[in-house]
Protein backbone atom coordinates (compact mmCIF):
# COMPACT_ATOMS: atom_id res chain seq x y z
CA UNK A 1 0.00 0.00 0.00
CA UNK A 2 1.01 3.47 -0.56
CA UNK A 3 2.38 5.28 2.00
CA UNK A 4 1.19 8.21 0.14
CA UNK A 5 -2.56 7.61 -0.69
CA UNK A 6 -3.84 4.47 1.10
CA UNK A 7 -6.71 4.30 -1.63
CA UNK A 8 -3.37 2.87 -3.68
CA UNK A 9 -2.80 -0.89 -3.19
CA UNK A 10 0.64 -0.31 -4.41
CA UNK A 11 3.41 2.34 -3.33
CA UNK A 12 4.23 4.98 -6.04
CA UNK A 13 7.06 3.27 -8.17
CA UNK A 14 7.90 4.22 -12.16
CA UNK A 15 6.12 2.97 -14.75
CA UNK A 16 8.80 2.92 -16.90
CA UNK A 17 12.98 3.12 -16.11
CA UNK A 18 14.55 6.56 -17.43
CA UNK A 19 17.48 5.89 -19.17
CA UNK A 20 20.12 7.95 -20.90
CA UNK A 21 20.67 5.09 -23.27
CA UNK A 22 17.48 4.94 -24.33
CA UNK A 23 15.91 5.60 -27.97
CA UNK A 24 12.89 7.28 -28.43
CA UNK A 25 10.43 5.21 -30.48
CA UNK A 26 9.31 6.86 -34.09
CA UNK A 27 6.43 8.29 -32.84
CA UNK A 28 8.01 10.08 -30.15
CA UNK A 29 10.71 11.41 -32.44
CA UNK A 30 7.88 12.26 -34.70
CA UNK A 31 6.42 14.32 -32.21
CA UNK A 32 9.88 15.22 -30.53
CA UNK A 33 10.60 16.94 -34.39
CA UNK A 34 7.09 18.47 -35.58
CA UNK A 35 6.66 20.64 -32.44
CA UNK A 36 10.76 21.41 -32.17
CA UNK A 37 11.05 20.15 -28.67
CA UNK A 38 14.10 19.59 -26.52
CA UNK A 39 15.18 18.21 -23.55
CA UNK A 40 14.21 19.91 -20.26
CA UNK A 41 16.75 19.96 -17.54
CA UNK A 42 14.08 18.51 -15.12
CA UNK A 43 13.02 15.56 -17.95
CA UNK A 44 10.81 14.91 -20.44
CA UNK A 45 11.25 17.52 -23.43
CA UNK A 46 9.72 21.42 -24.08
CA UNK A 47 9.18 24.04 -26.66
CA UNK A 48 8.17 27.52 -25.22
CA UNK A 49 5.12 28.45 -27.53
CA UNK A 50 4.61 32.27 -26.10
CA UNK A 51 6.15 34.47 -24.21
CA UNK A 52 3.73 37.49 -23.56
CA UNK A 53 4.97 40.54 -24.59
CA UNK A 54 3.26 42.58 -21.44
CA UNK A 55 5.05 43.68 -19.05
CA UNK A 56 3.87 43.22 -15.39
CA UNK A 57 5.24 44.29 -11.70
CA UNK A 58 7.61 41.57 -10.79
CA UNK A 59 5.52 40.22 -7.50
CA UNK A 60 8.53 37.82 -6.05
CA UNK A 61 11.25 41.17 -6.64
CA UNK A 62 13.75 41.31 -3.63
CA UNK A 63 14.21 44.90 -2.57
CA UNK A 64 17.63 44.84 -3.98
CA UNK A 65 16.48 43.32 -7.45
CA UNK A 66 17.26 44.28 -10.73
CA UNK A 67 14.64 42.78 -12.22
CA UNK A 68 11.53 44.87 -11.44
CA UNK A 69 9.08 43.28 -13.98
CA UNK A 70 7.78 40.20 -15.23
CA UNK A 71 6.32 38.99 -18.98
CA UNK A 72 2.50 38.68 -17.97
CA UNK A 73 2.45 34.72 -19.16
CA UNK A 74 4.86 32.26 -20.81
CA UNK A 75 3.17 28.82 -22.71
CA UNK A 76 5.46 25.80 -23.03
CA UNK A 77 4.75 22.41 -24.41
CA UNK A 78 5.86 19.41 -22.36
CA UNK A 79 6.46 15.84 -22.98
CA UNK A 80 7.10 12.85 -21.27
CA UNK A 81 7.79 9.21 -23.27
CA UNK A 82 8.76 5.96 -22.11
CA UNK A 83 12.53 7.10 -22.86
CA UNK A 84 12.29 10.44 -20.55
CA UNK A 85 9.08 9.46 -18.43
CA UNK A 86 9.85 11.71 -15.29
CA UNK A 87 9.37 14.95 -13.99
CA UNK A 88 11.72 15.96 -11.15
CA UNK A 89 10.20 17.39 -7.86
CA UNK A 90 11.11 21.38 -8.89
CA UNK A 91 8.67 24.38 -8.14
CA UNK A 92 8.26 27.71 -9.61
CA UNK A 93 7.24 31.05 -7.87
CA UNK A 94 4.56 31.53 -10.08
CA UNK A 95 1.16 30.10 -10.43
CA UNK A 96 1.09 27.08 -13.60
CA UNK A 97 -1.92 26.10 -15.35
CA UNK A 98 -1.46 22.82 -17.04
CA UNK A 99 -3.79 21.40 -20.10
CA UNK A 100 -3.91 18.08 -21.04
CA UNK A 101 -3.40 17.39 -24.74
CA UNK A 102 -2.96 13.29 -24.65
CA UNK A 103 -1.51 10.55 -22.75
CA UNK A 104 -1.90 9.61 -19.61
CA UNK A 105 0.69 10.48 -15.99
CA UNK A 106 0.33 11.16 -12.64
CA UNK A 107 1.38 14.39 -10.10
CA UNK A 108 2.20 14.13 -7.29
CA UNK A 109 2.63 17.53 -5.30
CA UNK A 110 3.93 18.72 -1.79
CA UNK A 111 2.71 21.63 -0.07
CA UNK A 112 5.67 22.76 1.15
CA UNK A 113 4.08 26.50 1.29
CA UNK A 114 1.70 25.60 3.62
CA UNK A 115 3.67 23.45 6.35
CA UNK A 116 2.80 24.38 9.75
CA UNK A 117 4.89 24.44 12.85
CA UNK A 118 5.52 20.76 14.03
CA UNK A 119 3.75 19.60 11.25
CA UNK A 120 5.01 17.72 8.04
CA UNK A 121 3.94 18.95 4.56
CA UNK A 122 0.51 17.67 2.76
CA UNK A 123 1.26 15.06 -0.24
CA UNK A 124 -1.28 15.66 -3.09
CA UNK A 125 -1.58 12.64 -5.80
CA UNK A 126 -3.47 12.53 -9.43
CA UNK A 127 -3.57 10.93 -12.57
CA UNK A 128 -4.28 13.16 -15.38
CA UNK A 129 -5.80 11.32 -18.54
CA UNK A 130 -8.99 10.86 -20.30
CA UNK A 131 -11.28 9.10 -18.17
CA UNK A 132 -12.79 11.85 -16.95
CA UNK A 133 -15.27 9.60 -14.89
CA UNK A 134 -12.70 7.61 -12.82
CA UNK A 135 -11.65 11.14 -11.65
CA UNK A 136 -8.65 11.58 -14.42
CA UNK A 137 -8.12 15.53 -14.78
CA UNK A 138 -8.27 17.28 -18.12
CA UNK A 139 -6.38 20.37 -16.46
CA UNK A 140 -5.03 21.28 -13.37
CA UNK A 141 -3.13 24.33 -11.77
CA UNK A 142 -0.31 24.08 -9.16
CA UNK A 143 0.08 27.24 -7.26
CA UNK A 144 3.48 28.73 -6.73
CA UNK A 145 5.45 27.48 -4.15
CA UNK A 146 4.59 24.05 -4.38
CA UNK A 147 6.94 21.41 -5.05
CA UNK A 148 5.54 19.05 -8.22
CA UNK A 149 6.68 16.20 -10.01
CA UNK A 150 4.88 14.20 -12.53
CA UNK A 151 6.02 10.52 -13.96
CA UNK A 152 4.33 8.42 -17.80
CA UNK A 153 1.78 5.95 -16.96
CA UNK A 154 0.26 3.43 -19.97
CA UNK A 155 -2.47 4.58 -21.70
CA UNK A 156 -5.28 2.50 -20.38
CA UNK A 157 -4.77 1.40 -16.73
CA UNK A 158 -3.32 -1.97 -16.80
CA UNK A 159 -2.44 -1.61 -20.04
CA UNK A 160 0.87 -1.64 -22.10
CA UNK A 161 0.59 0.79 -25.27
CA UNK A 162 2.07 4.36 -24.45
CA UNK A 163 1.63 7.79 -26.47
CA UNK A 164 3.59 9.68 -24.51
CA UNK A 165 2.27 12.43 -22.08
CA UNK A 166 1.66 15.74 -23.77
CA UNK A 167 0.57 19.01 -21.79
CA UNK A 168 0.75 22.39 -22.52
CA UNK A 169 1.87 25.07 -19.43
CA UNK A 170 0.87 28.33 -18.67
CA UNK A 171 2.96 30.01 -16.02
CA UNK A 172 1.74 33.50 -14.43
CA UNK A 173 3.91 35.77 -14.39
CA UNK A 174 6.10 34.28 -16.74
CA UNK A 175 8.53 32.10 -16.69
CA UNK A 176 11.93 32.55 -15.30
CA UNK A 177 14.92 30.45 -14.27
CA UNK A 178 15.85 32.75 -11.35
CA UNK A 179 11.88 31.92 -10.27
CA UNK A 180 12.34 28.01 -10.17
CA UNK A 181 14.49 25.85 -8.31
CA UNK A 182 14.64 21.86 -7.52
CA UNK A 183 14.30 20.06 -4.54
CA UNK A 184 17.55 19.24 -2.49
CA UNK A 185 18.01 15.93 -1.72
CA UNK A 186 18.00 16.49 1.69
CA UNK A 187 14.98 18.57 1.90
CA UNK A 188 12.02 16.00 1.21
CA UNK A 189 12.92 14.09 4.26
CA UNK A 190 12.64 17.31 6.28
CA UNK A 191 8.81 17.96 4.18
CA UNK A 192 7.33 14.14 4.27
CA UNK A 193 7.57 11.27 6.71
CA UNK A 194 10.39 8.99 6.90
CA UNK A 195 8.17 6.37 4.68
CA UNK A 196 6.80 8.57 2.72
CA UNK A 197 10.28 10.28 1.57
CA UNK A 198 11.91 7.00 0.52
CA UNK A 199 8.74 6.05 -1.74
CA UNK A 200 9.31 9.63 -3.14
CA UNK A 201 12.79 9.52 -3.09
CA UNK A 202 12.75 8.50 -6.76
CA UNK A 203 10.93 11.57 -7.91
CA UNK A 204 14.17 13.17 -7.32
CA UNK A 205 16.42 14.84 -9.56
CA UNK A 206 19.22 12.02 -10.78
CA UNK A 207 17.20 9.62 -8.76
Amino acid sequence: MSTCDPSLRSRLVPSFKPSDNATESSASKHLIETLGLQKHPEGGYFIETDRDQLRVPNPFKDRDAADSTRCASTTIYYLLTPASPKGSFHRNKGRTVHTLHKGRGRYVIIHADDVKPGQKARVEKFVVGQDIGAGERLQWIVEGGKYKASYLLPDVEGGSEIAGLLISETVVPGFEFSDHDFMPRERLPELVDQEQSEELNWLLLDA
